[in-house]
Parts: C-alpha cells; structure tokens; sequence
C-alpha cells in the first residue's frame, strides 16, 4: 500500500469536512449541544463530521474498521482501524475559540502508520505516513533542538472529569512553573502534540487521554524525531490515558521529573 498517496487523500478529506465544521461555527447553540459526562460535550458537528469521515475513509480503504469518538461506526477492520476524533476541541469550538482541530491516524495491526492532524483555524495540516518526515502544509518539519526543561515551553491539558490524580498534577505544573519558560493549556491535545511536531512547544503532557486524542498527533512527532512514553516511561501512551512527548534532547529529564511527582 502506497501510504504516501493514501495521506494526501486523507488530507483532502480533512480539508472538505473543514469547511464543514467552521461553516457550522456560528450556528451552535445550547439547544443543540449534548452532555456525554461531566464537562463532556458533543454537538451535531461533531457527530455529522465524523459520519462524513466514515463514509470517505471507507471508501479510501473498504476493508477498513473505525476506532472513533462518537462511535457512528461499529466495524473493525481485520487488519487497518482508522482512528478518529472528528473535532478534537469541542468545548472550544463551542465557544468560538481556537484551537480545534480533525484527528486521524491509520492503524495497521498495532502499529500506527498514518497520522494526520488538521487545525482548522489556521488552516494548518501536520501529517506523516510511516517511513516519513513529518510536514505542515508541504513543508518538512522537526521537533525542537531545546537541551533543558528549564529553557522548555510546555504544553498541558487540565483534567475536566477525572480529579483522582489532581493532587499530583498540581504539584506537576507548579514545578513547572517554577522550573521552564511556561506552561500553556489550549484545549486540544490533537493540537498540543502538532505543535510539539513542528516545534512550537517542547514538550506536551496530559492524563486522561483517550486513543483518538493522541494517536495522529504522537505518530507526527515521533516522525518529527520526537519521543513518546507514558507516565511510567512506559510505552502504554496510546491506549493507557497518559502521554508524555517531547524533543529527543529534554525527553528524560522531563519524563524523569513527571515519572517522580505523577507516580
């Protein structure tokens, strides 16, 4: 399978139900957004965009399954699963603000070999297919040359359900307070981990993460020359609710300070 025509299709799938989405921006209202949990919404976007996803991906790669979000499709594919958060960023979007983002990474067994990350503000496309660079609108990108936390900017996302481990966190982002150039929170991990790809942050890490929010993004980076682990320097990042990324120069000193005060 040729991956590299398969992204750019992917790509132009991504582009189409884009405009979809930021046609719908002003068109939501309370009325029309759902409770999945506590802080967890769900809109008709959200839903209809991943549908669109579906019928499109499906036609790429009949064989295909899907590991998606809303859960519009039931299949598994016996080999390749497309993985999907049609709008990574919904609270956001539901506000008017950026960022927010479509992820979508292709799965071959257990193996990611696709990742495609688009954020639809900027218009700004990251993706990768194995064997890869990694590239933002056409152009090569890499992660980061930084050498130390301290000269690091950090990317984190706060727990909107999940309060078990707050304590901890806390004590995480207050040294890192203390200990880097800043921490951001931009409501989209999809988003987080792109940016991590191109360089923009050094480093990204969060919690409670499920394995559409991180599955395109961390492919991106790895394929950037980034490194990825779990809070235990494990490799249970995709499936284990926890991720940490960040550049090849600041990734164990940052994993080991996560691995002390998360664990």
């Amino acid at each position: 399978m040729d991956y590299k025509i398969l992204c750019s299709e992917v790509i132009e799938i991504c582009h189409e139900v884009g405009e979809f989405i930021l046609e719908q921006k002003n068109k939501i209202s309370y009325k029309n957004i759902e409770k999945k949990g506590k802080n967890d919404f769900v809109t008709f976007v959200d839903k209809t965009s991943e549908q669109k996803l579906v019928l499109k991906l499906s036609e790429l790669l009949p064989e295909s399954g899907f590991i998606a979000e809303e859960n519009t499709s039931q299949k598994r594919g016996e080999l390749y699963n497309w993985v999907i958060d049609p709008l990574d960023g919904t609270t956001n979007f539901i506000h008017g603000l950026a960022p927010f983002a479509i992820s979508i990474a292709l799965v071959k067994g257990s193996e990611i070999v696709m990742g495609v990350v688009h954020e639809l503000n900027l218009g700004e496309t990251f993706y990768a297919w194995q064997g890869s660079a990694a590239y933002l609108n056409g152009r090569q990108i890499s992660v980061s040359q930084t050498e130390t936390v301290a000269n690091s900017l950090i990317a984190t996302g706060f727990p909107y359900y999940d309060y078990k481990r707050l304590d901890a966190f806390m004590e995480s982002m207050k040294y890192f307070m203390n200990n880097s150039q800043g921490l951001r929170r931009l409501g989209s991990a999809a988003t987080d981990l792109a940016y991590v790809a191109c360089g923009r942050f050094d480093a990204f890490y969060e919690y409670s993460l499920k394995v559409w929010d991180v599955a395109a993004g961390a492919f991106i980076v790895q394929q950037a020359g980034g490194k990825i682990s779990d809070f235990d320097k494990g490799e249970n990042w995709l499936y284990g609710q926890e991720i940490i990324a960040c550049n090849s120069n600041a990734f164990s000193e940052l994993q080991n300070i996560i691995f002390k005060i998360m664990n």
